[in-house]
C-alpha cells in the first residue's frame, strides 16, 4: 500500500534545513531528510513542491521560493487615514528579499551611523540596501568614497560639477578635491522599531 504524502510535514522539514544551511539539500540529503529510500520518491516530492510553489528551477538548479526562504503572509491592506473596518484575508506570501532586492548579486547592506541624512528619513541604526554597478541619477542617495573617506549623501550633478549633499542643515555640501568613487545607490532603508 503506497504511503500518503504529508506535504506540510515535508515542507516544514525543508524550511528547517534551509534556515539552518541556507541552501536546498542535495538529492542524497533529501533521502534522509524526508525519510525516503529511493531517489524516485524524492523526484516525485520535488515535482509536487514545484507545482505548489515551494521550489523553482533557476539555471537548471532547484531554488527555494519565498514560501520556503522566509516568506511572510500578506493579509490585506490597512488605511493610514481614518479608521475603517479591517478584514483579514490571506492575499499571498511574500519574501522580503524578493520584495526589497531586485538584483541580489549586486546588492549589499550597511548599518547607518551618524545623522547627516535624518531629513531624508535615514536614522542612526537603520540598515540601507545598496545596489552597486548602477549610474546614480541626480538626487539619488549614494554611498561614496570622497578623498579617501566613505559617506552617504545625495548625489547632485550640475554640468560636470558633482556635489554630495547631506539631508541635515548642520552639514555643508562636499565637493571632491582629489577623488570620488561611487560604491552604489541606496535603494531601501530598513528600520526596526523595537
Amino acid at each position: 500500500m503506497p504511503r500518503t504524502l504529508d506535504l506540510p510535514d515535508k515542507v516544514m522539514r525543508l524550511r528547517a534545513f534551509y534556515a539552518r544551511e541556507r541552501r536546498v539539500p542535495g538529492y542524497n540529503e533529501m533521502l534522509t531528510l524526508f525519510d525516503y529510500r529511493s531517489k524516485n520518491a524524492v523526484f516525485g516530492l520535488l515535482r509536487r513542491m514545484q507545482a505548489a510553489g515551494y521550489l523553482t528551477k533557476k539555471q537548471g538548479k532547484l531554488a527555494p521560493t519565498g514560501k520556503i526562504a522566509g516568506a511572510i503572509r500578506m493579509l490585506g491592506s490597512v488605511r493610514a487615514g481614518f479608521p475603517s473596518p479591517a478584514e483579514e484575508e490571506l492575499l499571498d506570501t511574500l519574501s522580503l528579499d524578493e520584495f526589497l532586492v531586485e538584483r541580489p548579486d549586486a546588492t549589499f547592506m550597511l548599518k547607518v551611523t551618524g545623522d547627516s541624512m535624518i531629513d531624508a528619513g535615514i536614522l542612526p541604526g537603520d540598515i540601507v540596501l545598496v545596489e552597486k554597478g548602477v549610474a546614480p541619477r541626480n538626487n539619488d542617495i549614494v554611498i561614496a568614497q570622497v578623498d579617501g573617506e566613505w559617506t552617504m549623501k545625495y548625489f547632485v550633478k550640475r554640468g560636470k560639477d558633482i556635489t554630495l549633499e547631506a539631508a541635515n542643515k548642520k552639514y555643508a555640501p562636499i565637493r571632491p578635491r582629489q577623488s570620488l568613487e561611487l560604491a552604489g545607490v541606496v535603494r531601501t532603508v530598513i528600520r526596526k522599531f523595537s
